[in-house]
């Protein structure tokens, strides 16, 4: 008899739509939910343990996860009303509106109601707050999520030890293979408008031991920033600076030199990247950078502002682990998309042979890796390549795919010899 139960219970299980096959997850906030919008004082926040400070009706709170198949979805909000007894709180997805009562002051689940998820992929839920009798809407550690959109499973970030880097958004990369010897590399770099939001950086030229590139500091500023890490033998010092130019240490994520030029470069316009690896003849490698405005085919007022020179100690080398980045370093903003598109490289020989770079390798860091986000991708549209991250889009390539672009429409016409170099 035991077994016929047994097989009973199985069977009811498998069954669609039973209540035995449904299981409810669990949705954090503190690494998933961006206010999107803000109210005028923007006290509202997402921390690590949820959403707080949540005390005006004109601020939305957004939280993003990734469902593998269309269905039903049944949602409830997991939190405590800390300084009220009632709320009001209405949740969003798609235009599809439900209300949530809260109640009491003990951490519980309130139930939100069920929506359609109608094709698998990222779904936004807005939370708005509606009515309150205290302080404000209550603290709101996660989302209680269930029914067939969820069977398959969800992507979301889960590891609350990474949660920063969650919000930040997953990085991705271009790998180039660049010849032996190679002293210089050439690129060009165009943002699209609109895809350049804050905490925004586009690096158009990386090495094994540094980076340059455009980013988006805030509102009023944007910088063109050129890095050496510090080497295992020493630190790296300046040995010369642009015009303009502000050169210091910088920590955080690493250590090394760092130098950028305050420049309000534009989205729509292609912006044009030297960096330099040239052995110093005593163990060690100067690695140097140029940035270039805008032109037409190399015709016109075709300005090479020189960045700086570092000087890397105990590693004689020419460019090694050539490649180029996107990514999002402001964790508040890390729903927006970014976009970059990556076009005529060149490398160029101590010999001073031109290479045209052709493909690249897409890679991505470890938020995508452990599948924490999945809004990162890469590919080619002629004649550039492209990389786009954050906005929690659906579709994305495979890492470790190699693309291929059409050859540029022409090879760069720059003087390397004559570019700007101040004696010190």
């Amino acid at each position: 008899m035991r077994h016929l139960a047994f097989w009973f219970l199985l069977s009811l299980a498998l069954l669609p739509g039973s209540s035995f096959a449904q299981t409810k997850t669990v949705v954090p906030l503190g690494g998933n939910a961006f206010i999107t919008r803000p109210a005028a004082k923007g006290e509202e926040l997402v921390d690590n343990t949820g959403l707080h400070n949540w005390n005006s009706a004109k601020a939305v709170a957004s939280v993003y996860f990734y469902v593998k198949q269309a269905g039903k979805l049944e949602v409830s909000l997991v939190g405590a009303l800390n300084g009220a007894h009632h709320s009001t709180v209405e949740v969003s997805i798609d235009g599809q509106r439900r209300l949530a009562s809260l109640s009491g002051t003990d951490t519980a689940s309130f139930h939100a109601g069920t929506f359609t998820i109608d094709h698998p992929g990222y779904v936004k839920l807005d939370l708005r707050g509606v009515s309150t009798d205290g302080d404000y809407y209550g603290d709101i550690s996660g989302l209680e999520v269930g029914g067939s959109a969820t069977a398959a499973g969800l992507v979301f970030a889960d590891d609350p030890a990474n949660f920063y880097w969650s919000r930040r958004g997953p990085s991705g990369h271009l790998g180039f293979a660049v010849p032996e010897n190679t002293e210089y590399f050439y690129s060009e770099l165009t943002v699209p408008s609109k895809y350049d939001p804050i905490g925004s950086y586009f690096m158009a030229n990386g090495f094994a031991q540094g980076y340059f590139g455009i980013q988006v500091n805030s509102a009023t500023e944007r910088r063109v920033l050129f890095s050496v890490w510090d080497s295992p033998n020493g630190k790296t010092t300046l040995l010369k600076k642009g015009k303009d130019v502000i050169a210091q240490d910088f920590g955080g994520e690493g250590t090394g030199g760092q130098s950028f030029l305050r420049y309000d470069w534009k989205p729509g316009h292609t912006y044009r990247f030297i960096t330099r690896a040239r052995p110093d003849g005593q163990g060690n490698t100067v690695y140097s950078a140029w940035f270039g405005t805008p032109c037409l085919l190399g015709y016109g007022d075709c300005q090479w502002k020189f960045i700086a020179s570092w000087k890397y100690e105990g590693l004689s080398t020419y460019h090694k682990g050539v490649y180029s980045f996107i990514e999002s370093f402001n964790p508040d903003l890390g729903y927006l998309d970014r976009m970059a598109l990556y076009g005529n490289q060149w490398a160029v020989g101590s010999d001073g042979a031109w290479t045209e770079v052709k493909s690249a390798r897409l890679t991505v860091d470890a938020t995508a890796q452990n599948r924490q986000r999945l809004d990162v991708t890469g590919g080619a549209i002629a004649p550039t390549f492209y990389l786009r991250n954050a906005g929690f889009f659906d579709k994305s390539a495979t890492p470790g795919t190699t693309f291929t672009r059409t050859a540029s429409w022409f090879k760069p016409r720059v003087d390397l010899q004559a570019l700007p170099e101040p004696a010190r």
